[in-house]
């Protein structure tokens, strides 16, 4: 057993001597995983502790009991109403806004004309980089009930519409500018996918007078499926993530919506900065996520799709 150990471990340095620049490579990419994402977790034991900024994290008690904080938060009943309100908007977003960028990909991969896609292409990712802070200002101007969008509408003796302040229209409004920001960047990796299909498939197909639609539907979608599979699964684990930055800017109310993201950050740093309570948020929240991209991925595997493992 030794002996077979032993020659394991010379085989792994012989392949790591092999590939040294590659594993040089890679050592910025852990360092910066380390440092930023590993080290951080260190700070969960908060949701355990009575924190005391002048004790710090060490010298503060711990909580009796243990799991005060989960108790207090699975004790009030706002925080099931936060819990709905996320997991509605990411459902809302996810079941709308993830066929968008697949479709899009499909239709990309069809325009024969290069300039225009190129052109196309551009328009469409630019939204993805812009911020929320700035994307609100530019809505808030358009689709205010004195914005410029509600003032045409007065002007062509048509009513006004209350994007931006009513419930019912903002949970719409809030779907819609999610996927317009995103589904242009979202594409990408279908694009990258579907340009290594095979050419030849293409070519068999062309012979056996398959029209477009059929190529689409039985070359192009099939070869893209792992791709679909894991992006599936990636976000289908941020079902907890509603959104901060879109919400926190863009609800003038600041009532339309409380998510687990705000309401963390009330918590935390607007009434009564209980770190330790929000910590307990947090936690569970990462919890929940790490849960659900297993079992996403289970079933992917039985499926016969390929998961993330």
């Amino acid at each position: 057993m030794l002996k077979g150990t032993k020659a394991k471990n010379i085989t792994i340095l012989k392949k790591i001597n092999k590939y040294r620049s590659l594993y040089l490579m890679l050592i910025p990419a852990i360092l910066l995983l380390a440092i930023f994402s590993y080290a951080p977790m260190f700070g969960v034991i908060i949701g355990f502790k009575d924190l005391n900024p002048r004790l710090g994290v060490f010298g503060s008690p711990w909580a009796d009991p243990a799991l005060k904080y989960f108790m207090q938060l699975f004790g009030d009943s706002k925080f099931w109403s936060v819990l709905w309100d996320t997991v509605w908007i990411s459902f809302l977003r996810l079941i709308f806004g993830f066929p968008v960028p697949v479709i899009l990909a499909l239709l990309y991969n069809e325009i024969r004309n290069q300039k225009f896609k190129r052109f196309s292409q551009t328009v469409l990712y630019l939204p993805y980089f812009l911020s929320w802070v700035v994307l609100a200002g530019i809505f808030k101007t358009i689709f205010l009930n004195e914005g410029s969008f509600n003032i045409l509408l007065k002007n062509l003796g048509l009513s006004p519409v209350p994007f931006l302040t009513s419930r019912s229209h903002f949970l719409p409004f809030l779907v819609i500018s999610d996927i317009w920001k995103n589904m242009g960047f979202s594409s990408i990796i279908y694009l990258a996918a579907i340009s290594g299909i095979d050419n030849s498939l293409y070519e068999a197909a062309d012979i056996d007078g398959a029209g477009r639609f059929s190529k689409m539907r039985y070359i192009t979608l099939p070869s893209i499926a792992v791709a679909i599979s894991i992006n599936l699964i990636l976000q289908t684990s941020n079902i907890l993530n509603g959104g901060f930055d879109q919400i926190y800017n863009l609800d003038t109310t600041g009532t339309f919506y409380d998510i687990i993201d705000t309401y963390l950050y009330r918590i935390a740093f607007v009434e009564g900065a209980n770190y330790s309570l929000a910590t307990a948020l947090g936690l569970f929240k990462s919890v929940v996520g790490f849960v659900i991209i297993i079992i996403t991925n289970k079933i992917a595997n039985k499926l016969g799709d390929a998961g993330i493992w």
